[in-house]
């Protein structure tokens, strides 16, 4: 019933998940990332447990094709789950459990990936590989988002629309972006206005204001 992105940005060494489906509140358990770490999204049935126990294993140095295979070495539930995972070499992989309904599949490049299910077609998925590799002179986090959008023009969720996020973790703790719009009729372009009103006057003054690593006691 989702579809998302996974990928780091190698110019930044920001990570992003960028994700759309017909459900409620897709942001509050799907998208995963932490700064210098990696990204992940899990889906389908979704198991909220991959995500902190996923970016666990990328901490200790675990290569994204171990971690999604010992996340569903432990699942007895793997053949309906979807994940997918790029860790902070850039490299990616994922699963796509046989049990998930309707279109369904994931695509493996170097940096980042792509998987949805429940797809109106697997042009949703080429359209979204598309757009993010057309979308390297623009912004991570405006790439990110022009890819799930591609997905949904190509289609998107076989039964509608109702929530989208974007997560992107920078060089501190906490996230760089993590907007949700969790129950709209045209989340993505609800979205798109939200990250928009991010690059304002009011909003960077804001983020500038924040304590990070080299300025902990910033004001």
């Amino acid at each position: 019933m989702t579809y998302s992105i996974v990928a780091l940005d190698r110019a930044t060494g920001h990570f992003g998940v960028a994700a759309a489906t017909f459900h409620l509140a897709v942001g509050s358990l799907v998208p995963h990332a932490r700064a210098g770490i990696g990204a992940l999204a899990t889906q389908a049935t979704t198991n909220p447990y991959y995500g902190p126990r996923g970016l666990e294993l990328l901490a200790a140095g675990a290569p994204a094709e171990t971690v999604v295979r010992r996340l569903i070495e432990a699942d007895e539930g793997r053949d309906h789950r979807q994940v997918h995972v790029v860790d902070r070499q850039g490299r990616a992989a994922a699963w796509t459990g046989p049990a998930t309904e309707g279109v369904t599949g994931h695509l493996v490049r170097d940096g980042y990936s792509i998987a949805g299910n429940k797809l109106r077609g697997e042009s949703v998925l080429e359209a979204m590989d598309r757009a993010y590799r057309d979308g390297s002179d623009l912004p991570f986090a405006e790439r990110l988002l022009t890819a799930v959008v591609a997905g949904e023009a190509a289609g998107g969720d076989k039964r509608g629309r109702q929530s989208a996020a974007i997560l992107v973790a920078g060089s501190e703790d906490y996230p760089l972006i993590d907007f949700r719009v969790d129950n709209h009729p045209a989340p993505l372009d609800e979205l798109r206005a939200i990250l928009a009103l991010s690059a304002g006057e009011h909003y960077l003054s804001f983020r500038a204001q924040l304590p990070t690593r080299a300025r902990p006691h910033n004001h």
